[in-house]
């Protein structure tokens, strides 16, 4: 899977982990290959366990194995159903996260659930720091819920869908911020697409990332830079005044303001452009 600052394609830990221990891996590029299905078939598996596997799994694998297939899930469905449940979380500024244990149906992320438990979402989390925190909670849960799964103790619970929202996929240009948001949702926007996709905007026809912010006093216009004090750098949102404390311009590395300042004299006053490099 593509991982790293070049999303270049690497093994998934899971992969290694399983080398390590000498067992068998296979990796079809779609779960709904029918030879996949025949080899896995084959296996005559009692469970089938999934987390962020990326693919619907179709009716033909879901009916094998005798205590069905589970989804460890880093939401708190039915909320956020979808690829990118913890990103969206932090972007809508919702204050605790969780992980939920679902027996998988057709739909996605729709079937019933087994077990739930939930976390605080800390004011500093990126999406990277949570989904540390979700793994280790989901392996937790997962290690608690198999044996009562297996005695029959774990009874499904029907989602309401009434209550369901949608977590999508994020791509690069989600990651371009919208400076006339308020200054709360454009930092929760910054966390929630640390690491990737990442927060960015266009200075002077280039791409600068926005690594980590602070909401400070004081109001400005949306997109402008302002520098209140020597090492301070601050850019008006639709709502409030936003502090960078870390960035990184293209080409360089993550960086504080007050070293992004020392390089780059006279950038007050200047104005976030759109995602068209020559500012158009």
């Amino acid at each position: 899977k593509p991982s790293g600052r070049g999303r270049s394609v690497a093994p998934p830990a899971v992969k290694l982990a399983a080398d390590q221990m000498g067992l068998q891996v296979y990796q079809p590029r779609r779960v709904r290959e029918p030879a996949f299905i025949e080899g896995l078939r084959g296996l005559h598996p009692e469970i089938i366990v999934v987390a962020a596997y990326g693919q619907i799994l179709p009716k033909e694998i879901l009916s094998l194995p005798k205590y069905r297939c589970i989804n460890i899930h880093a939401s708190l469905l039915p909320q956020y159903r979808g690829a990118a449940p913890i990103n969206w979380a932090i972007i809508r500024g919702e204050t605790r996260a969780g992980i939920t244990i679902m027996q998988m149906d057709e739909g996605m992320d729709t079937g019933g659930i087994l077990m739930q438990e939930d976390i605080p979402i800390d004011p500093g989390d990126t999406a990277g720091t949570l989904t540390d925190k979700l793994a280790a909670l989901g392996a937790r849960l997962i290690i608690t819920a198999l044996p009562l799964i297996e005695a029959g103790a774990l009874t499904p619970a029907a989602q309401d869908s009434s209550r369901a929202t949608l977590a999508p996929l994020l791509k690069k240009e989600d990651g371009l911020l919208d400076w006339k948001l308020p200054a709360e949702e454009i930092r929760n926007r910054v966390r929630g697409l640390t690491p990737w996709p990442g927060a960015y905007g266009f200075l002077d026809g280039k791409l600068l990332k926005i690594l980590e912010t602070e909401i400070v006093p004081g109001e400005g216009e949306p997109g402008v830079l302002y520098q209140n004090s020597k090492n301070a750098l601050d850019v008006g949102a639709g709502n409030g005044l936003l502090r960078f404390i870390r960035i990184q311009p293209e080409g360089k590395r993550p960086m504080t303001a007050g070293e992004f300042l020392r390089g780059h004299r006279g950038v007050a006053g200047k104005k976030f452009s759109g995602p068209e490099k020559n500012g158009t």
